[in-house]
């Protein structure tokens, strides 16, 4: 088998990021890497800070904030009056599980792809409320048929009191049909929460025509925003149910700004994301993902025939656009989480390559991404080096 030919790379990437030249960055669906243009963005919102905090918190920032959501929400296609900037996805779930109200013969429905921080939240607000936390299992390459139908089986009206699901996973990179399986739930009247963790500036996206009750995405993985920038959006019939994590003084306001608001939090992340937006317009939105799900295909493609996969033994993400792809480790690697965690950091300090490595479904995924800073000899590298770094790890 032999790799299709990689895209060509977009002129003068690499010199937009600070990324050190001497490591392969093919991690950024983790952390995401902000460029030079919204780092100094930011950097200015902060010497404005500090030269005035009075000023900077106290004249504005209300109408500030109002006008940064406002523009992002936009950008995703979602109401503005409806959504609301938070810091992260994962501290969403633990506000709109909050909000939810679970009792004793409530149950929360969640797929066994989600991310781990989200499970740990929803068993932590089930032991709190003595709700059940259950989990509907999904082939990995089922086609979107079966992944709706299972999780229509496993939604009990009158018991299933929420229900989330990933719109791209983060452990097996794969875009789940939110819209009908929110569809699915809708009419059983089962309120659903789409994380979207790695959806905004990966993919195209209308989050009203999704139809969720909740919806919540990070900018700063793949809209090059900086880090602590998320979106949520939430149905009008849930907007007034929405109750804080922590309560400051736009309590009375109401949702989004009783979200929003959180006295002296660095607001600047916030204000400084739509200068990512602007970057990625600048190239052009569509250039960037057709190279990156192009150039993380060839990834997987080289890296899988080093360790001796077919076409047929990788996983396909389930969609077009994806720009994180999956490769199976060899059995009995990486099985658990302490595991993975160990062999992610073992490639980056032998082999200078940053990667994810999951452990899923009693196997060990290398989770592979692409941005426009990165180039196809990466991965061939990868590739040549990989089998005996792994062969050595598997027996030493």
């Amino acid at each position: 088998m032999s790799a299709a030919a990689p895209p060509r790379p977009i002129p003068g990437a690499r010199l937009l990021f600070s990324l050190d030249p001497a490591v392969s960055y093919l991690n950024h669906g983790s952390f995401g890497a902000v460029p030079i243009s919204v780092q100094r963005a930011q950097q200015r919102l902060r010497d404005e800070t500090e030269a005035n905090p009075m000023r900077f918190f106290g004249d504005g920032l209300l109408d500030r904030i109002i006008h940064t959501r406002r523009h992002l929400a936009e950008f995703l296609g979602a109401d503005p009056e409806g959504s609301a900037l938070t810091g992260n996805t994962t501290s969403v779930v633990s506000l709109v599980l909050q909000s939810a109200g679970l009792g004793r013969s409530d149950e929360v429905l969640l797929t066994d792809h989600a991310y781990g921080a989200v499970a740990m939240a929803v068993r932590r607000e089930c032991r709190r409320t003595g709700a059940t936390a259950r989990t509907v299992a999904l082939p990995l390459g089922a086609p979107s048929a079966e992944v709706v139908a299972r999780v229509r089986a496993a939604l009990r009206p009158g018991r299933t009191r929420l229900l989330i699901v990933d719109q791209l996973t983060s452990a097996t990179a794969t875009l789940f049909p939110v819209d009908q399986i929110t569809a699915a739930a809708r009419d059983l009247d089962i309120p659903v929460m789409v994380d979207a963790a790695h959806v905004p500036g990966m993919l195209p996206v209308d989050v009203a025509a999704i139809g969720a009750d909740f919806w919540v995405g990070n900018l700063h993985k793949w809209a090059w925003a900086p880090r602590g920038t998320s979106v949520l959006a939430v149905s009008p019939e849930w907007r007034r149910r929405i109750e804080p994590l922590i309560v400051s003084w736009e309590q009375d306001q109401g949702f989004p700004l009783s979200v929003e608001f959180q006295g002296t939090l660095d607001y600047t992340a916030w204000l400084a994301a739509p200068a990512g937006v602007y970057a990625m317009r600048t190239i052009g939105l569509d250039a960037i993902r057709e190279h990156n799900a192009a150039l993380v295909s060839y990834g997987q493609r080289v890296v899988g025939e080093a360790l001796g996969l077919g076409p047929a033994d990788l996983p396909q993400p389930g969609g077009p656009g994806v720009s994180m792809r999956i490769v199976p480790l060899p059995a009995g690697l990486a099985t658990t989480y302490p595991e993975a965690h160990a062999l992610r950091q073992h490639i980056a300090d032998k082999l200078g390559v940053e990667t994810a490595v999951n452990a899923w479904g009693g196997r060990g995924l290398l989770r592979l991404s692409a941005q426009i800073y990165n180039r196809p000899e990466e991965y061939d590298r990868l590739a040549e080096r990989l089998p005996a770094l792994l062969n050595g790890w598997q027996h030493g």
